[in-house]
């Protein structure tokens, strides 16, 4: 239950960030709707946190923390340090030098990642001040992530995974002060992401120190153990990323219609929260915990890790997914349905987020596979299958985009999410496949009985969360006549029908439960 217990603790962090993330979205929505300053917005936040994710979940989750580890458990806490020290320097100047250059090339940057809006000179040019604005964070948080990673390395997970805590007070407080002028609400916004990053950095650089890591900066120098980093980390990147990639890629087509990117950046809020509670953090406190046994060479063990988190993971994972495809419409009017934002900007999004929650047990489940091969030092395989996915997000998605709009001109995003979820099932299954075939995957008899009983207990709750997305009006009406109460009520019943079929059916034990919360 050690597993459970890491996963919970990051988890639970991260479900107080996107609780906060979620107000944050709020605030922008009622400020910005889906308007053109929510469309440069959303181009300027996502262009450095694409590499945000590359770096938290895929190099320094795939490459980083294992070699970390086995230093640390093979050469002692002195070469650990030494190896960290050499990762900090070189990724410094690495960083910076990507960042001016970003800065430098930023038209034709934009030019080639929002297409669409090289026809509109206001929106263009404010889309690539704000992303210049934003890029100082790519190095920010890359730091945070390193820092994090040593933590996650000597299981401290807490402050690594409240850090971003911190971005969403920044960008709430920001949006609470801002005039009603939407323009200079989104330069406000944007100049808070780049605060926010120092925040976070300074957040991680004392909870190392209160820890006992310090780091120091000296000349980069590329010692073969930097050297072996990035020859994991580059396509651990890749592979860590690829659903950050597939919402770019479906970004930059979606630029071709009006308000498209802001409505997909909304839904994607909505099932990004599971995704990161469950998926991300399940992820994190996973591959420390087989990189040990693999080390150690526990085999058997590994197996028995891998298959509880598939276990834990979709148990988390189907009832959000119910719900998301079940009571979209009561999840979007009650979060983001009031000022700039229209009920015609609703209904496009409610749309979106039931094609993304199609995949979301997909996205959770590459979460909980990629460390099996990362754990064994192979990112190379997980970066294969993240391009197949990446080629058939864009194929797929473009040719859905396009159909689509011929039918309902203002559709075409659902085209794209549709098919960000498609890749994303070829991808887990893929990993699936042939992490089985390097018998580190083998679903043992609990697996197999315990799955039927979680998708019994989703289909269950998604009939009674579907029955109350239909009288969402009275429900509304009953909830102190609050779309947003309503929704809160409605998700109540729903995970509470989930959690009593579950416990029924045998799909969750209550004993398993208390053990996860037990000290020590």
């Amino acid at each position: 239950m050690r597993l459970l217990r890491s996963t919970f603790v990051i988890g639970g962090f991260t479900a107080v960030s996107r609780v906060l993330g979620f107000l944050r979205e709020m605030l922008l929505a009622a400020a910005l709707g889906a308007g053109p300053v929510a469309e440069a917005f959303v181009v300027a936040f996502r262009f450095p946190n694409l590499f945000r994710r590359f770096f938290a979940e895929g190099a320094f989750n795939s490459a980083f923390i294992p070699l970390y580890s086995r230093t640390l458990e093979g050469e002692g806490e002195d070469e650990a340090r030494q190896f960290a020290r050499d990762t900090l320097s070189v990724m410094i100047v690495v960083l910076s030098a990507l960042t001016v250059g970003a800065q430098i090339f930023m038209d034709p940057i934009i030019r080639v990642i929002a297409p669409g809006f090289v026809d509109e000179p206001g929106l263009f040019g404010m889309t690539v001040l704000f992303t210049q604005i934003t890029m100082p964070y790519l190095l920010l948080v890359s730091l945070t992530a390193m820092m994090g990673g040593t933590l996650n390395a000597h299981d401290r997970f807490a402050v690594s995974a409240a850090a971003p805590i911190a971005l969403n007070i920044v960008m709430i407080g920001v949006l609470l002060a801002a005039p009603p002028d939407p323009e200079t609400t989104g330069l406000w916004i944007t100049i808070a992401v780049p605060v926010s990053g120092v925040v976070q950095a300074g957040l991680l650089f004392w909870g190392c120190r209160r820890s006992g890591i310090t780091f120091s900066i000296r000349l980069p120098k590329l010692t073969p153990k930097v050297r072996r980093l990035i020859a994991l980390g580059v396509p651990g990147a890749i592979a860590g990323g690829v659903t950050q990639i597939n919402i770019v890629i479906s970004q930059l087509i979606a630029t071709l219609q009006d308000g498209a990117v802001a409505l997909l950046y909304y839904a994607d809020r909505l099932y990004q929260l599971p995704l990161g509670v469950i998926g991300i953090a399940m992820g994190v406190a996973l591959l420390p915990s087989l990189s040990r046994r693999l080390r150690a060479g526990d085999e058997q063990g590994a197996l028995e890790t891998t298959n509880r988190a598939i276990e834990i993971s979709m148990a988390l994972t189907l009832p959000a997914t119910a719900a998301l495809i079940a009571m979209p419409g009561l999840l979007v009017e009650g979060l983001f349905q009031r000022g700039a934002f229209t009920p015609e900007n609703a209904e496009s999004t409610r749309l979106a987020v039931q094609a993304f929650a199609v995949g979301l047990p997909a996205f959770v489940l590459i979460k909980v596979f990629s460390p099996g091969f990362f754990a064994r030092e192979d990112t190379a395989t997980p970066m294969k299958f993240a391009a197949v996915s990446m080629f058939l997000n864009i194929v797929i998605g473009a040719a859905a985009f396009f159909w689509i709009r011929e039918f309902a001109p203002d559709r075409g995003h659902v085209g794209l999410a549709a098919a960000t979820s498609l890749a994303g099932w070829v991808n887990a299954g893929l990993l699936a496949f042939f992490l089985g075939r390097r018998n580190g995957f083998r679903p043992d008899r609990r697996l197999y009985t315990a799955i039927p009983r979680l998708l019994l207990a989703a289909l269950i709750a998604g009939g009674v969360m579907l029955g109350l997305e239909i009288y969402k009006a009275d429900l509304a009406g009953l909830a102190l006549g609050s779309r947003l109460m309503g929704a809160v009520v409605a998700s109540g019943v729903g995970m509470l029908v989930y959690l009593l079929v579950s416990l029924i059916t045998g799909g969750l034990r209550i004993s398993e439960l208390r053990a996860a919360f037990a000290r020590g």
